[in-house]
């Protein structure tokens, strides 16, 4: 359920400035038949031609519960090109009780390279430390994934399908596929995100969490270009979970 939430942390934001410019955008977690269940807080902020995402995740309720209180991370920090957040630096970490985990990606753009970096404490002590060079290559993360949608869309503006690289989603060798929504299935899309997006569309994940061990991310889009709401489908046991935008509760 928590990795679901996660791989829905959305959005794109700003250009190139003098001064630091800071951003907040919340999305509120609903699962199924538990409601409620987390508050995703975004902060962005652009200095310079550079940028840093920092992403908390606070459970609430009975997934606080189930989950052990667990407390998620995650950073991505970079220079923007082209109005794209190009990721030098992604880290997630979680911290559960005695245990504590973290996975750092190095992204070398000029060589075309991705290492990551895993380790893991319990009670403090250090119990795993592992550096892997990944396979494939990748200008995204699993946060600028989503902050760069609008941009990536209208990039891609003459296609229906195209597909991206990006860093923390091994498990599908980094591949994501962004459909989006056409005038004849945009109607399908609207029953889950509601009307009057500036667009829609899903992207395909490979996660346990899906029913078929794999499934869609559906996204829409507000006018300003942020994700205005994210429905994950087929997901076991709870139903469907949703994120929606909503106003900064700090």
């Amino acid at each position: 359920m928590k990795k679901s939430f996660l791989y829905v942390i959305l959005f794109l934001f700003m250009t190139n400035t003098l001064f630091a410019k800071s951003l907040t955008i919340d999305y509120e977690a609903t699962f199924g038949i538990l409601g409620e269940v987390g508050l995703i807080h975004n902060k962005i902020v652009t200095k310079d031609g550079k940028y840093r995402i920092d992403t908390t995740v606070k459970l609430y309720g009975i997934a606080k519960m189930l989950l052990g209180n667990q407390k998620e991370h995650y950073i991505s920090k970079g220079f923007i090109k082209d109005g794209f957040f190009v990721p030098t630096y992604y880290s997630m970490s979680s911290i559960k009780k005695s245990k504590k985990s973290l996975k750092e990606y190095f992204f070398d753009h000029k060589k075309h390279k991705l290492i990551r970096i895993k380790r893991k404490w319990k009670h403090g002590k250090l119990t795993y430390n592992k550096k892997t060079n990944i396979k494939f290559y990748a200008k995204d993360d699993l946060l600028t994934l989503y902050f760069n949608m609008d941009k990536h869309i209208k990039a891609h503006k003459n296609q229906h399908s195209f597909t991206l690289n990006v860093a923390g989603l091994e498990r599908q060798k980094g591949k994501v596929t962004i459909s989006v929504a056409t005038s004849k299935d945009r109607d399908d899309y609207e029953d889950d995100l509601g009307k009057s997006a500036s667009w829609y569309a899903k992207a395909h994940i490979v996660q346990k969490s899906f029913k078929n061990k794999s499934g869609d991310i559906l996204l829409s889009a507000s006018k300003d270009g942020y994700i205005k709401r994210a429905v994950i489908k087929d997901l076991v046991m709870y139903g469907d979970a949703v994120l929606k935008r909503v106003e900064s509760r700090r």
